[in-house]
């Protein structure tokens, strides 16, 4: 078990961490997530032994190890750009830190066959990582960590620079690598949810070198401890409207009322803020309980259709299926569903979550 205990670093007078603590178990993922500079990175060289801590400590299993110097700490690490050696074989590749560490004879090929299998890249072993496609390369650095059999594991974003559908396939393939054997300690960083959503057993949501929520994925998604973790964890971003809770009905900015709903029935009269995601809102052309908007800017995302909206009550982001041929400039009416409204505090604190929804 790899434990920390109130990290802090600065380098120049910049926040690295900021009282960091977690705990991480062997044989599951964890998730760490974020966006670009939120500290994912800095965690991850603070538990290798390459980013110097001010204060906090690092323990695994009991045993201190924020003193332990690099080499003795038994950590294997993949990181976002294919990092292979050039003049060595597929083989030579994964064999090379098992033979530094002693391994040999048919200990050292059955343990390569293994994971040459488990990553697909048996009929390669022979050639060089120069001939192989980058998700290929990618394999070869993920089978050269796997095969170490380390203590700790840390893939830093190792899907970054991969095209959408060979993303898609790798996560999947994720899923069988880990399963069953693996018992190291392993953190995963990632910008995406869906990519914490599918692979993680435990999720750290980081911002500005500090963790503001853990738990597991899909409690962090469903009930993000405030808005700023609202906002990280939802792709596209969560639409906040700031409203008024009067007689009953939620009033936003346009003077549209809408129906306070069984799950926000505990709100009391007042202003609030109100966030809906992507999803859940609905386009329409019918008259009803729908805000005018315009639309600013159009994005084709695969094979979804992202609106982002201007309208009085406050900017809107709409994400729907299939491939539209809406313009920037257009009016579209949006059906606000209050039935999936998340309600904050002025603080931006999470007062009440809509239920959970089958999608």
């Amino acid at each position: 078990m790899l434990k920390a205990e109130n990290l802090h670093a600065t380098l120049d007078k910049e926040i690295y961490l900021d009282d960091v603590s977690f705990t991480v178990e062997p044989g599951r993922i964890y998730v760490v997530m974020g966006r670009t500079g939120a500290g994912k990175t800095s965690l991850m060289r603070a538990v290798a032994g390459l980013l110097t801590l001010d204060s906090g400590q690092l323990s695994f299993d009991g045993e201190p190890m924020t003193d332990t110097p690099v080499w003795k700490r038994d950590i294997a690490m993949v990181y976002q750009q294919f990092i292979n050696y050039p003049n060595k074989t597929v083989r030579g590749n994964i064999e090379f830190p098992l033979r530094k560490a002693g391994m040999k004879g048919d200990e050292l090929r059955n343990r390569v066959d293994t994971y040459l299998h488990k990553v697909g890249l048996t009929e390669f072993a022979d050639r060089k990582p120069g001939q192989l496609s980058g998700g290929q390369q990618q394999r070869v650095a993920m089978a050269r960590s796997l095969a170490r059999h380390s203590r700790i594991l840390m893939l830093d974003e190792p899907l970054m620079n991969l095209d959408f559908k060979l993303r898609e396939q790798l996560r999947e393939e994720f899923l069988s690598l880990f399963a069953g054997e693996n018992q190291s300690v392993t953190l995963y960083a990632t910008t995406e949810i869906g990519e914490a959503m599918m692979l993680g057993y435990e999720l750290m949501v980081m911002h500005e070198g500090r963790v503001l929520q853990s738990g597991p994925p899909s409690e962090v998604f469903e009930r993000p401890k405030n808005l700023q973790v609202a906002q990280i964890v939802n792709d596209p971003p969560m639409s906040v409207l700031r409203a008024r809770v009067e007689d009953g009905d939620i009033i936003l900015a346009s003077g549209l009322r809408l129906p306070r709903p069984s799950h926000l029935s505990g709100l009391g009269e007042g202003t609030y803020d109100f966030g809906i995601r992507a999803m859940d809102l609905v386009p329409t052309g019918a008259d009803g309980l729908a805000e005018s908007t315009t639309i600013s800017f159009v994005e084709v995302s695969g094979s979804e259709t992202v609106l982002y909206l201007s309208a009085e009550a406050g900017d809107l982001v709409v994400m729907i299926e299939g491939i539209h041929d809406y313009r920037a400039g257009d009016t579209l009416r949006v059906a606000l569903r209050s039935e999936r409204f998340f309600a904050f505090d002025p603080s931006g604190d999470l007062l009440f979550a809509p239920a959970v929804e089958v999608r």
